[in-house]
Protein backbone atom coordinates (compact mmCIF):
# COMPACT_ATOMS: atom_id res chain seq x y z
CA UNK A 1 0.00 0.00 0.00
CA UNK A 2 1.53 3.36 -0.78
CA UNK A 3 1.88 6.63 0.93
CA UNK A 4 0.07 9.91 1.22
CA UNK A 5 0.36 13.54 0.78
CA UNK A 6 -1.22 15.12 3.80
CA UNK A 7 -2.48 18.59 3.84
CA UNK A 8 -2.75 20.56 7.18
CA UNK A 9 -4.14 24.05 8.28
CA UNK A 10 -5.25 25.60 12.04
CA UNK A 11 -9.09 25.45 10.58
CA UNK A 12 -11.01 25.16 7.31
CA UNK A 13 -8.82 27.95 5.02
CA UNK A 14 -6.48 24.88 3.65
CA UNK A 15 -9.67 23.62 2.35
CA UNK A 16 -9.28 25.62 -0.53
CA UNK A 17 -5.82 24.83 -1.26
CA UNK A 18 -6.72 20.99 -0.61
CA UNK A 19 -9.46 21.25 -3.49
CA UNK A 20 -7.00 23.31 -5.69
CA UNK A 21 -4.04 20.87 -5.15
CA UNK A 22 -6.67 18.06 -5.98
CA UNK A 23 -7.97 19.65 -9.40
CA UNK A 24 -3.96 20.16 -10.39
CA UNK A 25 -2.58 16.78 -9.15
CA UNK A 26 -5.23 14.71 -9.58
CA UNK A 27 -3.51 10.75 -8.68
CA UNK A 28 -1.77 10.48 -5.37
CA UNK A 29 -4.20 10.30 -2.39
CA UNK A 30 -4.70 12.79 0.14
CA UNK A 31 -5.51 13.62 3.30
CA UNK A 32 -6.73 17.06 4.58
CA UNK A 33 -6.58 18.05 8.51
CA UNK A 34 -8.02 20.92 10.38
CA UNK A 35 -7.21 21.69 13.84
CA UNK A 36 -10.63 23.32 14.16
CA UNK A 37 -10.33 22.54 18.07
CA UNK A 38 -7.85 25.11 18.65
CA UNK A 39 -8.40 27.57 16.07
CA UNK A 40 -7.18 30.31 15.85
CA UNK A 41 -3.86 29.69 15.32
CA UNK A 42 -2.66 33.55 15.05
CA UNK A 43 -4.07 34.75 18.81
CA UNK A 44 -1.58 31.39 20.31
CA UNK A 45 1.79 31.96 21.58
CA UNK A 46 4.75 30.23 19.63
CA UNK A 47 5.01 26.85 21.67
CA UNK A 48 1.27 26.35 21.92
CA UNK A 49 1.61 26.48 17.69
CA UNK A 50 4.82 23.80 17.76
CA UNK A 51 2.83 22.00 20.24
CA UNK A 52 -0.63 21.59 18.58
CA UNK A 53 1.59 21.20 14.94
CA UNK A 54 3.74 18.48 16.30
CA UNK A 55 0.45 16.65 17.27
CA UNK A 56 -0.63 17.34 13.82
CA UNK A 57 1.98 15.79 12.00
CA UNK A 58 2.15 12.91 14.41
CA UNK A 59 -1.29 12.36 12.90
CA UNK A 60 -0.91 12.45 9.71
CA UNK A 61 2.42 10.65 9.68
CA UNK A 62 1.76 7.68 11.86
CA UNK A 63 -1.84 6.97 11.13
CA UNK A 64 -2.58 8.35 7.35
CA UNK A 65 1.04 7.30 6.42
CA UNK A 66 1.93 10.57 4.60
CA UNK A 67 5.29 10.47 3.26
CA UNK A 68 5.17 14.99 3.22
CA UNK A 69 2.68 17.38 4.44
CA UNK A 70 1.89 20.48 3.09
CA UNK A 71 1.58 23.08 5.86
CA UNK A 72 -1.45 25.53 4.53
CA UNK A 73 -1.57 27.40 7.29
CA UNK A 74 0.59 30.41 7.07
CA UNK A 75 0.98 31.40 10.77
CA UNK A 76 2.51 27.78 11.16
CA UNK A 77 4.73 28.02 8.17
CA UNK A 78 5.67 31.59 10.01
CA UNK A 79 6.43 30.60 13.78
CA UNK A 80 6.98 26.55 13.70
CA UNK A 81 8.02 25.34 10.09
CA UNK A 82 11.81 25.51 11.16
CA UNK A 83 11.73 23.94 13.93
CA UNK A 84 9.54 21.34 12.82
CA UNK A 85 11.93 20.56 9.58
CA UNK A 86 15.01 20.67 11.88
CA UNK A 87 13.85 19.19 14.81
CA UNK A 88 10.55 17.42 14.68
CA UNK A 89 11.16 15.38 11.42
CA UNK A 90 14.93 14.82 12.25
CA UNK A 91 13.70 13.56 15.32
CA UNK A 92 11.01 11.28 14.72
CA UNK A 93 10.67 10.95 10.83
CA UNK A 94 13.91 12.06 9.29
CA UNK A 95 12.63 10.27 5.86
CA UNK A 96 9.77 12.40 5.36
CA UNK A 97 9.13 15.96 4.28
CA UNK A 98 6.94 18.91 5.56
CA UNK A 99 6.47 21.68 3.35
CA UNK A 100 5.20 25.47 3.87
CA UNK A 101 3.27 27.97 1.54
CA UNK A 102 5.44 31.46 2.62
CA UNK A 103 8.59 31.09 0.25
CA UNK A 104 6.65 29.84 -2.39
CA UNK A 105 4.54 32.43 -2.19
CA UNK A 106 7.09 34.98 -2.29
CA UNK A 107 8.77 33.28 -5.26
CA UNK A 108 5.32 33.93 -7.02
CA UNK A 109 5.77 37.76 -6.86
CA UNK A 110 9.26 38.00 -7.61
CA UNK A 111 8.91 35.85 -10.61
CA UNK A 112 5.87 38.92 -11.78
CA UNK A 113 8.71 41.60 -10.68
CA UNK A 114 6.99 43.37 -8.16
CA UNK A 115 8.99 45.77 -5.76
CA UNK A 116 6.30 47.22 -3.61
CA UNK A 117 4.06 44.12 -1.87
CA UNK A 118 1.18 44.17 0.31
CA UNK A 119 0.79 41.41 2.91
CA UNK A 120 -2.72 40.61 5.34
CA UNK A 121 -2.00 37.58 7.57
CA UNK A 122 -2.59 36.61 11.09
CA UNK A 123 -1.27 38.45 14.55
CA UNK A 124 1.27 35.83 14.57
CA UNK A 125 2.47 35.67 10.83
CA UNK A 126 2.94 39.58 10.90
CA UNK A 127 4.65 39.50 14.27
CA UNK A 128 7.20 37.17 13.11
CA UNK A 129 8.59 39.15 10.14
CA UNK A 130 8.73 36.14 8.11
CA UNK A 131 7.62 37.60 4.91
CA UNK A 132 10.20 40.59 4.98
CA UNK A 133 13.00 38.40 6.55
CA UNK A 134 12.61 35.88 3.58
CA UNK A 135 12.47 38.61 1.07
CA UNK A 136 15.24 40.08 2.12
CA UNK A 137 17.30 36.82 1.86
CA UNK A 138 16.38 37.11 -2.16
CA UNK A 139 16.01 40.71 -3.06
CA UNK A 140 16.58 43.63 -0.58
CA UNK A 141 15.47 46.27 -2.64
CA UNK A 142 11.99 45.07 -2.82
CA UNK A 143 9.40 46.94 0.00
CA UNK A 144 6.48 44.80 1.63
CA UNK A 145 3.61 46.23 3.66
CA UNK A 146 2.03 44.46 6.61
CA UNK A 147 -1.39 44.68 8.43
CA UNK A 148 -2.59 42.25 10.59
CA UNK A 149 -5.99 41.05 10.03
CA UNK A 150 -7.33 39.18 12.84
CA UNK A 151 -11.02 39.32 12.43
CA UNK A 152 -10.98 37.77 9.08
CA UNK A 153 -10.59 34.06 9.95
CA UNK A 154 -13.29 34.16 13.07
CA UNK A 155 -15.64 35.63 10.72
CA UNK A 156 -15.12 33.34 7.70
CA UNK A 157 -15.46 30.12 9.89
CA UNK A 158 -18.35 31.03 11.93
CA UNK A 159 -20.50 32.58 9.09
CA UNK A 160 -19.84 36.21 9.76
CA UNK A 161 -19.63 36.55 5.82
CA UNK A 162 -22.25 39.43 6.21
CA UNK A 163 -20.28 41.95 8.12
CA UNK A 164 -17.49 41.18 6.50
CA UNK A 165 -17.15 43.85 4.12
CA UNK A 166 -17.14 46.55 6.41
CA UNK A 167 -14.26 44.95 8.60
CA UNK A 168 -12.25 44.71 5.21
CA UNK A 169 -12.30 48.13 4.13
CA UNK A 170 -10.88 49.23 7.45
CA UNK A 171 -8.08 46.57 6.90
CA UNK A 172 -7.41 47.74 3.23
CA UNK A 173 -7.52 51.50 3.31
CA UNK A 174 -3.52 51.87 4.59
CA UNK A 175 -2.30 49.41 2.08
CA UNK A 176 -4.08 51.33 -0.56
CA UNK A 177 -2.29 54.73 0.57
CA UNK A 178 1.10 52.55 0.03
CA UNK A 179 0.20 52.58 -3.33
CA UNK A 180 0.85 48.49 -3.55
CA UNK A 181 1.06 46.92 -6.76
CA UNK A 182 0.08 43.22 -5.71
CA UNK A 183 -1.28 41.84 -2.16
CA UNK A 184 0.03 38.76 -0.82
CA UNK A 185 -3.32 36.79 1.17
CA UNK A 186 -1.15 35.20 3.95
CA UNK A 187 -3.34 33.14 5.31
CA UNK A 188 -5.23 30.47 3.20
CA UNK A 189 -8.59 31.11 4.77
CA UNK A 190 -8.58 34.61 2.90
CA UNK A 191 -8.75 32.92 -0.19
CA UNK A 192 -11.75 32.85 0.23
CA UNK A 193 -12.06 36.78 0.16
CA UNK A 194 -10.17 37.74 -2.87
CA UNK A 195 -13.09 38.21 -5.07
CA UNK A 196 -13.90 41.15 -2.44
CA UNK A 197 -10.56 41.91 -1.70
CA UNK A 198 -9.67 42.31 -5.64
CA UNK A 199 -13.52 44.75 -6.08
CA UNK A 200 -12.01 46.94 -2.90
CA UNK A 201 -8.48 47.44 -4.38
CA UNK A 202 -9.11 47.66 -7.92
CA UNK A 203 -7.55 46.19 -11.35
CA UNK A 204 -4.61 47.81 -10.74
CA UNK A 205 -3.34 45.76 -7.58
CA UNK A 206 -2.91 41.91 -8.31
CA UNK A 207 -4.09 39.63 -5.83
CA UNK A 208 -1.85 36.76 -5.15
CA UNK A 209 -3.84 33.73 -3.73
CA UNK A 210 -2.53 30.71 -2.23
CA UNK A 211 -4.71 28.18 -3.56
CA UNK A 212 -3.20 29.98 -7.24
CA UNK A 213 0.18 29.36 -6.21
CA UNK A 214 0.74 26.08 -4.19
CA UNK A 215 -0.93 23.09 -6.58
CA UNK A 216 2.32 24.53 -9.23
CA UNK A 217 5.06 24.60 -6.53
CA UNK A 218 3.97 21.35 -5.19
CA UNK A 219 3.73 19.48 -8.71
CA UNK A 220 7.59 21.21 -8.98
CA UNK A 221 8.54 19.71 -5.83
CA UNK A 222 7.47 16.08 -6.30
CA UNK A 223 9.08 16.00 -10.05
CA UNK A 224 12.36 16.80 -8.66
CA UNK A 225 11.83 14.46 -5.83
CA UNK A 226 10.94 11.03 -7.36
CA UNK A 227 12.06 9.13 -4.30
CA UNK A 228 8.92 10.69 -2.46
CA UNK A 229 6.76 10.22 -5.83
CA UNK A 230 7.48 6.75 -6.27
CA UNK A 231 6.18 5.65 -2.96
CA UNK A 232 2.53 7.51 -3.42
CA UNK A 233 -0.82 5.56 -3.77
CA UNK A 234 -2.54 6.97 -6.28
CA UNK A 235 -5.96 6.07 -6.15
CA UNK A 236 -7.26 9.69 -6.67
CA UNK A 237 -8.73 9.95 -3.19
CA UNK A 238 -9.12 12.31 -0.70
CA UNK A 239 -10.24 12.37 2.77
CA UNK A 240 -11.08 14.92 5.42
CA UNK A 241 -10.50 14.83 9.16
CA UNK A 242 -11.10 17.83 11.66
CA UNK A 243 -10.18 17.98 15.72
CA UNK A 244 -13.42 19.24 16.11
CA UNK A 245 -16.78 19.49 14.15
CA UNK A 246 -19.56 21.42 14.83
CA UNK A 247 -22.66 21.94 12.21
CA UNK A 248 -21.43 25.71 11.30
CA UNK A 249 -18.13 23.78 10.69
CA UNK A 250 -19.44 21.42 8.78
CA UNK A 251 -21.65 24.09 6.42
CA UNK A 252 -18.38 26.12 6.07
CA UNK A 253 -16.49 23.33 4.85
CA UNK A 254 -18.73 22.06 1.88
CA UNK A 255 -18.65 26.46 1.21
CA UNK A 256 -15.29 27.06 0.95
CA UNK A 257 -14.64 23.21 -0.66
CA UNK A 258 -17.03 24.33 -2.90
CA UNK A 259 -19.43 21.10 -2.66
CA UNK A 260 -20.32 18.73 -0.13
CA UNK A 261 -17.79 17.11 1.38
CA UNK A 262 -17.57 14.17 4.34
CA UNK A 263 -15.51 15.65 7.19
CA UNK A 264 -14.49 13.76 9.90
CA UNK A 265 -13.75 13.99 13.83
CA UNK A 266 -10.80 12.58 14.97
CA UNK A 267 -8.77 13.04 18.45
CA UNK A 268 -5.20 13.86 18.80
CA UNK A 269 -4.85 12.52 22.78
CA UNK A 270 -1.80 13.87 24.67
CA UNK A 271 -0.17 10.34 24.58
CA UNK A 272 2.35 9.61 22.00
CA UNK A 273 0.98 7.84 18.70
CA UNK A 274 -2.20 7.14 19.97
CA UNK A 275 -5.31 8.56 17.96
CA UNK A 276 -9.29 7.82 18.61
Amino acid sequence: MGMTIGIFDSGLGGLIIAKAIRSHITQPDMVYFGDTLHIPYGNRSAEAIYDYSCRAMDYLFNVHDCALVIVACNTVSACALRRLQQEYLIRSFPEKRILGVVVPTLECAIEKGYKNIGLIGTNRTILTNVYEEELQKINPEIQIHQINTPLLVPMIENEGMQWIDKVLEHYLEPLLEKNIECLILGCTHYAFLKERVSAMLGHNVDILSQDEIIPAKLESYLEKHTEITERLSRDGQIQFFVSDITPGYQSASEKIYGNKIEIHKTELCTVENKYK
